[in-house]
């Protein structure tokens, strides 16, 4: 039973994560909450994962929280769960937008996914400045008890600005320090 709710889990995700790999955060975090199949701070860890391997962050995401849940067998079930709204978006509409593509109507349509991909995409973000800077249980924003965090944050953010460092490098240098330091 756990691989049919998994599959239909991350089926709803895949369907209305309009945006790409972040927008499924705010989805996934829904999901720890109502399902606690996994906590924020194994979202966390997956959020650190799937941005530092290869892949579509969304897919890494879901083949992780599918492990995390319920093993391989899991893993598998959540990827495919999220990947199939997508491949029938594919296979039965691409077909027909074609012919649609000069219709204002589809076109609105269009545009008016736009700030919805960006809505969900700042909600992650959000979701995951306040799990990595701000202290658990924080009642507000004056309550950053992670200085070193965020120092390092503003510190990494300017360097990337100012010498174009490929972000690339950071992600590295991130996970060295957290397999050294145990985090």
């Amino acid at each position: 039973m756990i691989y049919l709710e998994l599959y239909w889990e991350f089926f709803k995700i895949g369907l209305f994560a309009v945006g790409g790999g972040l927008a499924t955060l705010p989805f996934l975090y829904a999901l720890s909450a109502t399902t606690g199949w996994f906590t924020p701070a194994q979202l966390a860890d997956m959020i650190a994962v799937s941005e530092s391997t290869p892949g579509a962050i969304g897919i890494n995401m879901a083949t992780f929280a599918g492990f995390t849940t319920a093993g391989v067998f899991g893993g598998v079930v959540a990827t495919l769960g999220l990947i199939t709204p997508s491949l029938f978006i594919i296979v039965f509409i691409a077909r027909g937008l074609e012919a649609f593509r000069e219709n204002t109507l589809v076109q609105r349509g269009f545009l008016g996914l736009r700030p919805a991909a960006v809505g969900l995409i700042a909600a992650a973000g959000l979701g995951i400045m306040q799990l990595a800077l701000v202290r658990p249980g924080a009642e507000s924003w004056t309550q950053f008890l992670y200085l070193p965090q965020t120092g390092v944050f503003v510190v990494l953010f300017w360097a990337i600005r100012k010498f174009s460092i490929h972000p690339v490098v950071f992600i590295l240098i991130g996970a060295v320090a957290g397999v050294v330091l145990g985090f």
